[in-house]
């Protein structure tokens, strides 16, 4: 019998695996699971060398896996980024863009880029420009709110040389005052380059800064309980030069989660260009379990994005882009490049796929994997036409964040099917779940759980009827096992199985028995990669490797961590005056500082207030 080199036993195990019984220990030798199981039976591999870990009966799953997400840009600026992910009210946001400015030095910026809406606050707005002007009067901040606006200070049009002449670029809008005078807000209009452009003007972190952020940030997805990413590219995001971080930290073991990337072209009319220089520079499937190429998309011709800024009417695309996609796609037919397509909207897909249908007809897929990203409007018709040409849905749970701007506009009804994922899954379609972090939704996978299993936004409304549901066991199978499909790695990892990699999270409180709106707090206590731990909380902590300090010193990590939970402590006096004095009749604040479970507890018996 086989010695294992670690064995975690006393646990609620969740596999996706057929066996007869619930397990309750892990075996695992080389990286993979050897044995799956009672503890009774896991324990005959014990041997003198082995480790083993009392996991306290807590529920085990397997790894998550994003199957949309932004890692490699997003580990580049994670240190530069106060993250707005989760925090309950504008007064707290707002104490906190005040502190970052203070520590910030020149000529860097504050930036919150992304990851929160208006409507998870409180207050249910944004913060006006007097507000961040007077938290950073000298300091330049940009905050970035879903793609559809950028918020910059007095000082931050400075630097950026906004001025009375600066005209309105293509698709976007500077707005300005009954002067003529930038306010310091950017619409896009719809087009997001506006907002993308003006980010990229801001002081970058140096290469070893660079190195650390993105260690940060795979450290926090750790902390989530991902052990899986796949990378759909992005603006500004160049190969190879921007996969320098991804690369160094993959050729030096040290990354904490497995990332398959995507290529995204970068430059309108240059996008067949792009596409036939990286088919001869990488091959899908090269590199190694833990960094994969996994072919081209999300963008794959500029003339097929549509945007998602429900404030703004669906954008008609140009009539040029069905011979540009066609190009593209049967280059990567050819070559046998699998591939994603950004789609928004039920007539962007019923375009596209005209588009494929035709190049099926005389370059059969033959089983090679594509898929639309997003598809919140897609109808039934083309979830069949997608089927027939065996591809796949990979789904974000980006109506979280803008539920109540597609309500505004299309209406409480429309709202319902967006997307509609049970008749996705009614038609046999592969189906994967992903957030899209970092700079619409947030990348808290458990948000995305929320969502898909309660229907509801971070802002509470409640959108979809109980026939768009799906149980908790569906959801998370949507996280881990079947988005294997969308990497081609399936019977490699997404289970816990004998003989697969074992990649298995160790939850802080149990998924299929807390209350439906405590599945956002939930992360994970022990995360294990290959067999390795790759981050502890609590007891655990020792278990996982020590993490250097965030780079530089003044970086907005040290100080707020990453997405912000309940269960963190915050100080009385930040409350707004109307709460302070309602909550003052209540034991909790007969300390300074109380968790914000205890300030909803205030509210619970009997305050009115609910301005933070």
């Amino acid at each position: 019998m086989l010695t294992a080199d670690k064995i975690f036993y006393n646990g609620q195990v969740t596999t996706f695996d057929t066996l007869p019984a619930s397990p309750t220990a892990l075996a695992i030798k080389d990286g993979r699971f050897l044995k799956v199981g009672s503890d009774h039976e896991v324990m005959k591999h014990k041997g003198a060398q082995t480790v083993v870990t009392d996991l306290g009966g807590r529920r085990v799953i397997p790894g998550l896996i994003d199957s949309h997400m932004h890692i490699i840009r997003g580990g580049l600026n994670y240190n530069m980024e106060l993250r707005w992910d989760g925090v309950p009210s504008l007064s707290i946001a707002l104490r906190m863009l005040r502190e970052q400015a203070q520590r910030t030095p020149a000529p860097q910026w504050v930036r919150v880029v992304g990851g929160f809406t208006e409507h998870q606050f409180a207050e249910k707005r944004l913060p006006t420009l007097n507000e961040i002007n007077d938290a950073a009067p000298d300091t330049p901040v940009f905050i970035m709110h879903l793609y559809d606006r950028a918020l910059l200070n007095r000082a931050a049009l400075r630097v950026c040389g906004f001025t009375r002449d600066t005209p309105h670029p293509p698709g976007g809008l500077i707005e300005k005052d009954e002067k003529g005078e930038p306010t310091g807000i950017l619409l896009a209009k719809p087009n997001a380059l506006i907002l993308y452009a003006t980010l990229a003007k801001g002081p970058k972190l140096p290469l070893e800064y660079q190195i650390n952020s993105t260690m940060h940030f795979m450290r926090e997805m750790n902390r989530l309980g991902v052990t899986g990413v796949i990378d759909a590219g992005g603006g500004f995001q160049n190969y190879p030069e921007d996969y320098e971080v991804v690369d160094r930290l993959h050729k030096e073991d040290k990354l904490t989660l497995r990332i398959a990337y995507n290529l995204f072209t970068q430059k309108p009319k240059e996008e067949l260009g792009d596409f036939k220089k990286w088919t001869q520079l990488v091959k899908p499937g090269a590199g190694s379990d833990h960094y994969r190429h996994n072919g081209a998309g999300e963008m794959l011709v500029f003339s097929a994005a549509d945007f998602e800024d429900f404030r703004e009417p669906r954008p008609d695309l140009a009539a040029n882009m069905e011979p540009d996609l066609e190009g593209v796609v049967r280059h990567l037919v050819e070559s046998r490049w699998p591939f994603r397509l950004h789609a928004t909207y039920d007539e962007t897909i019923e375009r596209a796929l005209n588009v494929f249908e035709k190049v099926n007809r005389d370059q059969p897929f033959q089983g090679l994997h594509w898929f639309f990203d997003h598809a919140e409007t897609i109808s039934e018709k083309n979830i069949e036409r997608v089927k027939a040409l065996g591809g796949g849905i990979a789904i974000q749970h980006r109506m979280a964040y803008q539920g109540e701007y597609f309500v505004a506009r299309y209406g409480k009804k429309a709202v319902e099917q967006t997307p509609p994922i049970k008749k996705m899954l009614k038609a046999g379609v592969p189906i994967g779940a992903g957030t899209d972090a970092t700079r619409v939704a947030s990348y808290n996978p458990w948000v995305s759980l929320y969502w898909l299993t309660t229907g509801k936004t971070v802002g509470g409304l409640s959108m979809y009827p109980p026939e768009n549901l799906i149980s908790r066991l569906e959801a998370l199978k949507l996280w881990t096992l079947t988005n294997t499909w969308f990497s081609n790695e399936e019977g490699k990892k997404g289970e816990i199985k004998e003989g697969l990699l074992a990649d298995f999270a160790v939850l802080s409180d149990d998924f299929f028995k807390v209350a439906d709106e405590e599945i956002q707090d939930i992360t994970s206590v022990l995360t294990v990669l290959g067999g390795n731990v790759v981050h502890g909380d609590g007891t655990y902590k020792p278990l996982a490797p020590e993490l250097p300090a965030p780079m530089p010193d003044w970086s907005p990590v040290r100080h707020f961590g990453g997405y912000h939970t309940k269960r963190e402590v915050v100080r009385f006096e930040d409350l707004a005056a109307p709460v302070r004095t309602c909550c003052a009749v209540h034991p909790s604040a007969k300390t300074s500082r109380m968790t914000l479970e205890e300030v909803f507890l205030d509210w619970s018996l009997g305050c009115s207030c609910w301005a933070f």
